[in-house]
């Protein structure tokens, strides 16, 4: 049995029945690498049984302390039943691109059952009609709740789960795992009490171990250009609908990195200023385009890559302006390059650890009790954002892997709108390819397709 933190808790305690907290993906194959060219259902099935070890939420359910005393824990459950969580889809004819988005924003939409473990993966099949894709591919759509990991972890585990050939591995260690016994309210309660008591020992610990981080951050912020950041409103700023919009693009991976060495940036500063580029298009479209520039939250990844454990959340953020009220595109990416490296100036002077920690003393009933009144009053409608959008980018693979002698094709993150935060970008790569998805409230925007051709719109335009 494992406890989560308080930052995996914190999206548990921020999830509303209009904002499940999942993320999860969208992954393309092509069976006709595989054994005899095609994939069995059964085979599926059998595959992620003999590997659920490699991914540990896979077979743990959450139980939740009584009245939210403390964060809740993992149990490992005795009742794995991975044929619950696997489902069968097909699209109807003609299968093309349109049709795929609409299944994979429906499937998107609706939350995690709670009472078993926080994951789902559906099999499409039908994608007959994709450009770009061979005919006879299947996909894969991912759901896991961002409680059990974050997305360097969910791509990691994935990588575990697939294969380098079409040869089909066989994995040991499947054998070793046990159940745990199952918590009773009172025992939960017992070791809540437990730990409160304890907590505002931890707590001074805490700052007499972190003060010397403050320090850097007073020295960071006397020594950079960062102002506090006046945050427009826009239409992604308000309170969601229940109903989800899923659009993605791909890019040649060389022409982003032409982009970004044409003024010494990064491929992470090449795609804020083609999102940047897309936002400014759009919102022209609709004359909401706000005179302040608008600026998007972007997790960055502290996980130590020589650690074992793939679970929980290792992020923190930073808030970077993306400068879409200047209309030149070039001198729009060099103001975003500007602007990331005194974000990250500032960033880095925060032990990433503490922050994380920081999470761990926010009382746990104050949590679930501000995200039921926001969500309630409709908070989102009057507060001033933070920011608005996220912008978040998994570097993937830069060599071909396989699922059940599948090759992977191409494929498209999802994640997570929030009230005042709707909308949702996800950056990927693999081989000579870099992927955006776009996840966002359908009221929101209700024309995601549009919004895919502001973001090609956008890349041509750097790219001349």
């Amino acid at each position: 049995m494992q406890q989560l933190n308080g930052l995996d808790s914190a999206f548990l305690f921020m999830e509303t029945p209009n904002a499940p907290m999942h993320f999860g993906s969208v992954a393309i194959f092509d069976p006709s690498t595989a054994p005899g060219g095609t994939v069995r259902f059964k085979r599926i099935i059998q595959t992620l049984k003999e590997r659920a070890h490699l991914a540990p939420y896979l077979r743990q359910r959450l139980y939740e302390v009584p009245f939210n005393l403390d964060f809740p824990y993992w149990v490992r459950d005795e009742s794995f039943d991975p044929e619950f969580h696997i489902r069968h889809v097909a699209l109807p004819k003609p299968g093309d691109w349109r049709q795929l988005c609409i299944q994979v924003a429906r499937l998107h939409s609706r939350a995690l059952d709670r009472s078993r473990p926080l994951w789902e993966l559906y099999v499409i099949e039908g994608l007959d009609n994709v450009a770009g894709i061979p005919k006879g591919c299947f996909a894969f759509i991912s759901k896991t709740h961002h409680a059990a990991i974050d997305g360097k972890s969910s791509y990691d585990i994935a990588s575990a789960l697939c294969d380098p050939t079409p040869e089909i591995r066989q994995m040991a260690g499947g054998s070793d795992w046990e159940s745990d016994k199952t918590p009773t309210l009172l025992e939960l309660a017992s070791m809540a009490h437990e730990n409160n008591i304890k907590k505002p020992r931890r707590y001074l610990d805490f700052l007499r171990k972190t003060l010397a981080s403050w320090e850097s951050v007073a020295d960071a912020l006397a020594n950079t250009n960062l102002k506090p950041a006046t945050v427009p409103r826009t239409r992604f700023n308000r309170v969601l609908s229940q109903n989800r919009v899923f659009e993605g693009v791909t890019f040649p991976l060389e022409e982003i990195k032409k982009i970004k060495n044409s003024v010494g940036g990064t491929v992470n500063d090449a795609v804020l200023a083609i999102c940047a580029g897309a936002l400014r298009r759009y919102l022209l479209d609709k004359d909401e385009l706000p005179k302040e520039s608008l600026h998007s939250m972007c997790p960055i990844s502290v996980r130590d890559p020589n650690s074992k454990s793939s679970a929980g959340n290792q992020v923190v953020s930073m808030a970077v302006p993306l400068h879409t009220d200047i209309v030149d595109p070039v001198e729009r990416l060099k103001a975003i390059c500007m602007s990331t490296h005194s974000a990250k100036v500032y960033t880095n002077a925060i032990d990433a650890k503490s922050m994380i920690e920081m999470a761990d003393f926010i009382p746990t009933q104050l949590s679930a009790l501000g995200a039921r009144v926001a969500a309630e009053n409709g908070l989102a409608n009057f507060a001033t954002p933070t920011v608005n959008t996220v912008i978040t980018n998994v570097p993937g693979s830069q060599h071909p892997f396989y699922s059940n002698g599948a090759l992977f094709v191409r494929g498209w993150g999802l994640g997570p709108s929030t009230d005042g935060n709707g909308l949702f970008h996800s950056i990927g790569s693999y081989c000579d390819e870099l992927f955006i998805g776009v996840t966002c409230c359908r009221t929101m925007m209700p024309d995601p397709a549009f919004y895919a051709i502001c973001l090609e719109e956008s890349f041509e335009e750097l790219k001349q």
